[in-house]
């Protein structure tokens, strides 16, 4: 069994309004795009076609109704959508949430947006909501419910199936649930080796890769890399993150898959770094401009786009940056 670590030291387009930003070592660039119009952090993040979307979340004082409780708080349970247009370089309000959740699972499959748990309050009251959004319809519709209420699932597609993987109810688990679009119907896999939550997982090769993630909080912070195999439904170990991270924002990008950002009891995380999962190996890359958790990335085309997430550790503070990345 392996052992849990503790927290590690951190290591253009005419429709935007581009920023560029010095970098010290690493490869690629960043730059910023269109401001978000409400501040906001742990977010989900997903894309079809040439439209990025900002779903639920916590979200700051700012000029949109729905960013404010009725005490004038920042709103942990934001039920807003909206999406940003590549081709317009616009953000646009979309068909809310049946109901307010932050710390949502979601991905994409067939041009719709599923998506799955999440969380009533902050990091609490776990919810086992589950649903689709059709963008040419701009419309929400339930699903069945997850088996296991719990928030920060990791969820990717693998072979036409959506695999939804750890997460935390009252503690992080290890639960692996499968669904099936086709036949609406959930069955149960391998659970992971190390139950955790904040994970990022990413399918390439045939394979699902979980990234990093924590044990119940992130003074716990881990390092690991586990792939599933689903002819043989094991989990083996890959080579551990450089860094030991959770709430990182993970992305396959040029065969590569980048964990950008995450936090730790002492602040948030810059890091950007790459698993190239046919040599087991892991490289850096040029660091975010800022630190930030608790967003997602998209990848449209020949760059990364990171919207929104939490400048410090907790929910106190969100941001409106979208920052991209060559």
């Amino acid at each position: 069994m392996r052992r849990v670590l503790g927290v590690a030291t951190a290591i253009s387009s005419a429709v935007f309004a581009v920023a560029a930003f010095a970098q010290t070592g690493g490869l690629g660039a960043w730059s910023t795009g269109a401001q978000l119009p409400v501040p906001r952090s742990e977010v989900a993040v997903a894309a079809v076609g040439s439209t990025i979307y900002v779903i639920g979340g916590y979200a700051a004082a700012g000029p949109h109704p729905a960013a404010l409780d009725s005490t004038g708080a920042v709103d942990v349970d934001q039920p807003l959508v909206q999406g940003f247009n590549l081709a317009t370089g616009r953000w646009s309000d979309r068909a809310p949430l049946p109901r307010g959740l932050n710390h949502i699972g979601v991905t994409v499959l067939g041009g719709k947006i599923y998506a799955f748990g999440g969380f009533d309050q902050q990091n609490r009251d776990p919810v086992a909501d589950a649903s689709v959004y059709d963008p040419d319809s701009d419309s929400w519709a339930a699903l069945p419910q997850v088996p296991k209420a719990r928030g920060s699932i990791a969820v990717a597609v693998l072979g036409g199936k959506i695999h939804l993987v750890g997460g935390r109810d009252v503690h992080s688990v290890g639960t692996h649930d499968v669904f099936d679009p086709v036949t609406n119907r959930y069955s149960t896999a391998a659970p992971l080796p190390v139950a955790r939550d904040h994970m990022g997982l990413v399918a390439f090769g045939g394979k699902l890769y979980a990234i990093a993630g924590r044990v119940d909080d992130f003074d716990h912070n881990t390092s690991y890399v586990d792939a599933y195999d689903p002819v043989t439904n094991r989990w083996s170990s890959r080579a551990p993150m450089p860094s030991q991270r959770s709430g990182m924002a993970v992305v396959l990008f040029h065969d590569r898959i980048l964990a950008i950002g995450g936090e730790r009891g002492g602040g948030t995380f810059t890091n950007n770094e790459a698993y190239d999962p046919q040599t087991n190996s892991w490289s850096v890359l040029a660091p975010l401009p800022e630190g930030r958790h608790g967003t997602g990335a998209v990848v449209i085309g020949d760059t990364l786009y990171l919207p929104a997430g939490g400048p410090v550790n907790g929910g106190s503070r969100q941001s409106d940056t979208l920052f991209m990345f060559k």
